[in-house]
């Protein structure tokens, strides 16, 4: 297990940073770069790892760790907990976002040509900002490393994978995938050091 530490102020402004250099040089061009091999056969290599972003893999497993152990192994059954709680969180702050701020996606920059916010706007053209499936693919991939800190690197090699396969199938622009993972890494290590340090603490001492 790690114990780890975060200031929600500067990494807010470090993610908003990131998010408006994305907006200005790299949102517009990565997304026409990548439109082009939309018929492409390896897009469908992308297609299968960006299927391993869906939330409902992470909260039924999740929360099928916290039921089936907990009679039998409560580190186990708080992982599980950690898991489904870190997935969930982040979701719903993303799903939140998304209809507060109704942000195109790249498919109405190509038709017809929209690009921006529009606020308050239903429907799955209009619900890209952040990326959910980075939101699910971090929190993941930051509660395991946490769990598990030796496997910490293809943990989070996996996470940004998935995160990237939004950006390479033109469902996302690249500040939704920022924001996504900012969302979902920052989601998994609060909620850590907030409600979970302690009880896994009480775990190795019992």
């Amino acid at each position: 297990m790690m114990h780890v530490r975060i200031t929600v102020w500067p990494y807010l402004l470090l993610t908003l940073l990131l998010c408006a250099a994305a907006w200005f040089f790299a949102d517009i061009g990565l997304a026409r770069y990548f439109h082009q091999f939309r018929w492409a056969s390896w897009m469908g290599i992308w297609d299968a790892i960006t299927l391993a972003g869906q939330s409902e893999w992470y909260l039924v497993g999740g929360l099928a760790m916290f039921l089936g152990f907990r009679k039998r192994n409560r580190r186990a059954s708080l992982a599980g907990l950690f898991i489904f709680m870190s997935v969930a969180v982040s979701g719903l702050a993303a799903d939140l976002l998304k209809l507060l701020l109704g942000r195109a996606r790249p498919m109405l920059l190509f038709d017809p040509g929209t690009f921006g916010f529009g606020g308050f706007r239903f429907g799955y053209e209009w619900n890209s900002f952040p990326s959910g499936h980075s939101a699910t693919a971090l929190s993941v991939a930051v509660a395991l490393s946490l769990l598990q800190p030796r496997y910490r690197l293809p943990f989070l090699a996996a996470g940004v994978l998935i995160a990237a396969s939004r950006v390479v199938l033109c469902h996302h622009y690249l500040s939704d995938v920022l924001a996504g993972s900012m969302l979902g890494a920052a989601t998994a290590m609060l909620l850590y050091q907030r409600l979970f340090t302690s009880k896994f603490d009480e775990t190795r001492s019992a």
